[in-house]
């Protein structure tokens, strides 16, 4: 499975788009952020191995819309069954757009490099390798890492949202929900549907790649715009562009 060049290219649009519709005082410093990351940013994978979810070049760009989007759908139903919501729709979108932020390496360094093993390719299903260059951290630290270094703010329940937006699924978090007492319950309710919304995303890529034929490509293969020119997913968006 893979995108085209206009999906790839239309995803960032609307990624674009989300940032200007949701954030404020913010904006600038954001913007300026995905500019420093453009390439790296637009062609990422969201994940390594094919059958975990968007393992293909623009995945991350494509999984995260898909985040957005399903937060902000959970959070109406949330409030509707009668639910507490103690954040902004800015702080749901913001912890929503730069939860994964850490797969897309350190600013530096790419954390997803294309599996160039044929065998660990056919028969592990790896498109992507993890950068052994990059210091080890936690995809939502280094996500909360790399907006501190941009000198961009976070509110409390967007840095909790963001650090355990993968719930029980990552030991680390499990100080955060397994509570012997009333008082130490997680307070805000951004976490359970930030994670939500994650979970379902992946899920439904997952069932998009299995109905697609259970195959993705990896990054150093071509992806094929509606013209007929190929392009590199190792390129960049202006590069993309151009081809379209």
């Amino acid at each position: 499975m893979s995108l085209t060049a206009e999906k790839i290219a239309k995803n960032y649009e609307k990624h674009l788009k989300i940032v200007d519709t949701y954030i404020t005082d913010r904006k600038d410093q954001v913007l300026a952020l995905l500019s420093s990351l453009e390439d790296t940013y637009v062609m990422a994978p969201a994940s390594g191995k094919s059958w975990y979810h968007n393992a293909f070049a623009g995945g991350y760009v494509d999984h995260v819309n898909r985040v957005v989007e399903y937060a902000v759908k959970q959070s109406r139903l949330y409030d509707e069954m009668g639910g507490t919501i103690d954040y902004t729709d800015e702080e749901l979108v913001f912890a929503a757009l730069f939860h994964d932020l850490g797969k897309i390496g350190d600013g530096v360094k790419a954390n997803y490099l294309p599996q160039t093993d044929k065998w660990r390719q056919d028969k592990l299903s790896e498109m992507y390798t993890n950068n052994s260059e990059l210091d080890f951290m936690l995809i939502p630290d280094r996500s909360l890492f790399i907006l501190q270094n941009n000198g961009i703010k976070v509110s409390q329940k967007e840095f909790l949202g963001i650090r355990l937006h993968d719930g029980v699924f990552d030991d680390a978090n499990k100080a955060y929900f397994f509570s012997y007492q009333e008082s130490s319950r997680q307070k805000t309710s951004i976490i359970s549907v930030l994670h939500s919304a994650d979970f379902l995303a992946s899920k439904v890529e997952y069932d998009i790649w299995k109905k697609s034929g259970g195959k993705s490509t990896p990054k150093v293969n071509k992806t094929q715009s509606s013209t007929g020119r190929s392009v590199k997913s190792s390129e960049g968006l202006s590069k993309i562009l151009k081809n379209l």
